[in-house]
């Protein structure tokens, strides 16, 4: 079996898997003695009860509808989602099947008339619906508006939340609690302006110093809300001897940061009552356009990996637990058959390219997936049910999943330990007047160089970084303050720690940002610093000023280039400029470069591969044996 060399650049490969008879660059396989573990579910039963693994709850999907069986898909856990009056009986048909119960509902928006038109409370809470510069509610459609969380509507979710909790859930789902950079100009935003700073509300879009006090106020709103539902559950639970467990199922940081939205993130894994997320990562995501070598396109793969790696780094070192979304084909209901898949099949690569995480929700709505139509790739403007053999491919990767808890694991000839550091306050800076790059250059820049080379690198969140062991495994850091700002000194201490250990810090900065000039800690009280890499550097014990250069720190070792990041992802050699300054920091260390035009991961008896399209020149990668592809229906050594 060969995994395809790079192609040429300029020229997209197809993202999908391999297989013996279609030229694809993806690629799960099991050997071929392990067949028998991957059969299609077509005739499904439902999960058993005696299955003792299902208590792990490794595999779940997320359903509006009473049981089914077309959507019968013998995973762990049933999402029921919704809290309306018809929960019970929904929750009762899937139980009554064998299935655990979750509940899901969403934060940000649903059918919440009640508390929008006073019935809750008493008081209209129409001015807390999310508003727009020029006085226009954000909808997610009628008046189901995305709200401004006022105190009280932590309070209204509690009280759905409820009905869910005396049905039976085992654990409840708080759904994307987001608030869109364009809002911010409600009343109930200006109230809770007011209230939250001590001072007149200020048009976010006047100074960049508004648009990011806007966003840690939309980002203290959501974390408020969610605190409130929390602690509701933890207080139904003293009181009935329960262990219901909170989840909060949320897009990327690097997406949120994209798609210009401000959600809680991080904070959220340090909140009472918070056991952890679904990484909502998908193809809708993650083909997402973005800049390399000067190319804007999109790229499937690559993205959902780093989304993904983003998410476990949410949840490493803090004890909780994350599930990674797939999903068969996305929200835009226009694509053909063969774009999902092939999407599909790319994302799903790059969800098992992390082994650190193996649960997996592995679909949401299935009866959209099942029973829906869509186009049809030899004839766009016909739309047809799902084709036989994907609906078989897509049961038989699933059942797969529920066995991915493999402790064993080794990647094939990869430098590991690498990372790029990000912050919650990428969202931040993504408004008027002066938004950072559109396309998220200033992280692209330092990872797709990377990951093009098959490093599989992680986004590394850097609030965690004073977690015990968080950045043990790490070796080599890029790190810029282009795009985000550090929310706290206190991060500064364990990564200065961190190098003096022996680790290799890059900073990768031109200290032109416009906002290393908003009122924050590096620049009031006993501070004066112009930006919050000075104090980095200070901690570091790098007396200012300092010139572009390597400089040992401790056994470890700081390299300086005072330019941008975005720069590099603009730029056609952009990533070559960037491997060779990493070469230079290096050098001295214990770590030897390795790049490849693959990434191929053995998890257990699994063996996860995918080549890499605008890469480095070189043959293709063989691996010997007998394999069975799940990608392929068939089933074919």
């Amino acid at each position: 079996m060969q995994i395809p060399p790079a192609a040429p650049l300029g020229v997209r490969a197809s993202p999908n898997c391999l297989s013996g008879a279609r030229s694809h660059h993806r690629f799960l396989a099991v050997p071929a003695w392990l067949g028998s573990l991957c059969l299609s579910l077509a005739a499904a039963d439902p999960p058993s009860p005696l299955d003792p693994g299902q208590i792990l709850e490794r595999t779940c999907f997320q359903t509006a509808g009473a049981y089914d069986d077309g959507v019968n898909l013998r995973s762990d856990v049933a999402i029921v989602y919704g809290m309306d009056r018809g929960l019970p009986g929904r929750i009762d048909s899937w139980r009554n099947r064998g299935y655990r119960i979750h509940v899901m509902t969403g934060v940000s928006w649903g059918n919440y008339q009640d508390y929008l038109y006073g019935r809750f409370d008493g008081v209209n809470h129409e001015d807390e619906a999310q508003t727009d510069r020029e006085g226009k509610k954000i909808s997610h459609g009628g008046d189901v508006y995305y709200m401004c969380p006022g105190e009280n509507f932590g309070r209204f979710l509690s009280v759905g939340v409820q009905r869910a909790l005396e049905a039976g859930a085992e654990a409840i789902h708080l759904e994307e609690p987001e608030f869109w950079v364009r809002g911010g100009y409600s009343e109930g935003f200006r109230r809770e302006w007011r209230k939250f700073y001590g001072e007149e509300w200020i048009p976010p879009h006047r100074s960049v110093d508004a648009q990011w006090r806007a966003s840690r106020l939309k980002y203290h709103l959501y974390r408020r809300a969610l605190q409130q539902v929390f602690d509701s559950i933890q207080e139904h639970n003293k009181k009935h001897s329960r262990a219901v467990r909170c989840y909060v199922p949320t897009h990327s940081l690097i997406n949120y940061a994209h798609w210009r939205i401000v959600s809680p993130e991080s904070s959220l894994a340090r909140l009472e009552g918070c056991d952890g997320y679904i990484a909502q990562v998908w193809t809708g995501t993650s083909r997402t356009p973005n800049l390399y070598r000067g190319s804007l396109r999109e790229r499937t793969f690559e993205t959902a990996f780093l989304e993904y790696g983003a998410m476990q780094n949410l949840v490493r070192s803090t004890g909780r637990t994350v599930w990674y979304l797939n999903d068969p084909i996305e929200d835009n209901p226009n694509h053909d058959w063969e774009d999902y898949r092939r999407n599909w099949e790319s994302t799903l690569a790059a969800s098992m390219l992390q082994p650190d995480v193996w649960r997996y929700e592995v679909m949401p709505w299935p009866q959209r997936i099942f029973f829906g139509k869509y186009p049809d790739p030899a004839n766009p403007a016909q739309r047809i049910p799902i084709p036989a053999p994907y609906a078989t491919e897509i049961q038989t990767v699933i059942h797969a999943l529920s066995d991915l808890r493999q402790p064993e694991f080794a990647w094939d000839g990869a430098l590991g330990g690498v990372g790029v550091l990000i912050s919650d306050s990428l969202m931040f800076q993504r408004g008027d007047p002066a938004p950072s790059d559109p396309h998220l250059s200033h992280f692209y820049g330092l990872a797709l160089p990377l990951l093009k080379r098959g490093i599989p690198v992680e986004p590394v969140q850097i609030e965690n970084a004073a977690l015990p062991g968080y950045l043990d495994r790490q070796r080599l850091l890029l790190l810029t303050y282009e795009g985000m700002k550090p929310l706290s000194p206190d991060v500064h201490p364990p990564l200065a720690a961190w190098v003096r250990s022996g680790g290799v810090l890059v900073v990768w900065d031109d200290d032109a940002d416009p906002y290393h000039r908003v009122r924050e800690w590096w620049n009031t009280g006993s501070r004066n610093l112009a930006t919050p890499r000075h104090h980095l550097f200070e901690v570091l014990g790098l007396s200012a000023p300092i010139a572009p250069g390597r400089y040992p720190v401790g056994r470890g070792a700081v390299l300086f280039r005072s330019d941008s990041p975005s720069a590099l992802a603009r730029h056609g050699r952009g990533d070559a400029t960037l491997v060779s300054a990493l070469q230079e920091a290096i050098r001295g260390s214990n770590i030897a470069w390795r790049e490849n035009n693959h990434l191929i991961l053995r998890r257990g008896p699994y063996v996860i591969a995918a080549g890499l399209d605008e890469s480095i020149e070189g043959p293709p990668r063989t691996l010997s044996g007998q394999f069975v592809n799940l990608f392929d229906p068939e089933l074919e050594l």
